[in-house]
């Protein structure tokens, strides 16, 4: 089975047309993108429709947190607020209600392989503002999460919102689609291997 994995977006929409394209032509039988999909670049809504019409499984990020409930679940973003303020009252009503069904993470089993996606490691799942900080990469706390019977548990955890491309045990983080760098993860699985290769987005 193969498993096309992609996240943060941000606004590119040349970026997804060529990352769905890639996946395409290596034929993944599920593919899962990993949120993020406003801010930074300017045809996010564009992204949007072609992610709702896309059939794949989209998860939720930070970035749909804040186009759902407004800045005030991070004080961190508080500079963003004009801007979450303006694509909040530009969302329709069947925008509105894809991004709030938008899970905040997805389980596959696959020929015996456990494998979690989410945008990025929970700090609490139940919580407004769901995710570890950024911070976290610097203090140790990414790599206790790590080490956590809830994230050992699957075999492989594959993570976005960093945009950097790295692996901590079982934990492999994807770059960011629609950035400088950009690339996607196509994850094989069968009976007796599980493995990935990071695919450059051209």
């Amino acid at each position: 089975m193969k498993i096309a994995v992609f996240s943060d977006i941000h606004g590119n929409l040349k970026a997804l047309k060529t990352v769905l394209e890639q996946i395409r032509e290596k034929k993944a039988d599920l593919t899962v993108f990993l949120g993020d999909i406003f801010q930074r670049g300017n045809e996010e809504f564009e992204c949007l429709e072609l992610l709702k019409a896309s059939g794949i499984i989209c998860l939720k990020g930070n970035c749909e947190l804040y186009a759902e409930h407004g800045v005030d679940v991070d004080p961190d973003v508080e500079h963003l607020r004009e801007y979450y303020d303006g694509i909040r009252k530009r969302l329709t009503a069947e925008q509105k209600e894809f991004i709030s069904n938008m899970p905040l993470f997805y389980e596959a089993e696959c020929c015996g392989h456990k494998m979690r996606f989410s945008h990025f490691l929970f700090l609490d799942v139940d919580a407004p503002y769901p995710f570890l900080p950024l911070s976290s990469l610097k203090n140790g706390d990414f790599d206790k999460a790590c080490l956590s019977d809830e994230v050992k548990a699957y075999e492989l955890v594959a993570v976005g919102h960093s945009h950097g491309n790295f692996v901590k045990g079982n934990v492999v983080s994807v770059s960011a689609s629609g950035l400088e760098g950009a690339s996607w993860l196509l994850i094989e699985a069968d009976e007796d291997t599980l493995s990935y290769e990071r695919i450059s987005i051209e």
